[in-house]
């Protein structure tokens, strides 16, 4: 699969978590979705594994493909990024140095870890389709549920915003 490359007037923004498997492909493709105009989104993780099953199965019920997507490590991406949106505390602990991207930690629970006692793949994915939505609304959310960053520079150089004088 060929990545386009980044939109020079869109902030790159990596969903970075431990195994590229559930939580960043689920970002990424919320983000691919839901903000196309308004992010350049991408995935990987610090070790990753390939892609979950469930993760894939919870994303198509609402429509959104992932099972195209592969899992990488940040430095098989093809460009810099802006903004490292760590989903998870393993990945946030271990984030690689990325030389000028604002790294802000967002985390949510991991769907294969709260599925491990469930007796069957119906059970689990509560935890996956609980977590997918949880996902949605911070990406829906974006630039203001990005802790740190401003809607005007998130449009445009996506530099962290001043304090707010509001």
């Amino acid at each position: 699969m060929t990545t386009p490359p980044a939109s020079s007037n869109r902030p790159r923004v990596l969903f970075l978590c431990t195994g590229n498997s559930c939580r960043s492909q689920m970002a990424e493709g919320w983000a691919k979705a839901l903000k196309p105009d308004v992010i350049d989104a991408f995935s990987a993780g610090t070790n990753p594994h390939g892609l979950n099953p469930l993760a894939i199965r919870a994303m198509k019920e609402v429509g959104i493909d992932i099972s195209t997507h592969s899992s990488k490590r940040p430095d098989q991406l093809p460009v810099p990024m802006d903004i490292v949106v760590t989903v998870c505390d393993s990945a946030h602990e271990s984030c690689p140095v990325m030389p000028g991207a604002r790294v802000v930690h967002v985390g949510f629970d991991d769907p294969p870890r709260l599925a491990k006692g469930c007796a069957s793949d119906e059970e689990a994915m509560v935890h996956y389709r609980r977590v997918r939505d949880e996902i949605r609304a911070f990406v829906a959310g974006m630039p203001a549920s990005l802790p740190g960053w401003s809607a005007m520079s998130f449009g445009q150089a996506a530099a962290p915003s001043a304090q707010s004088s509001r």
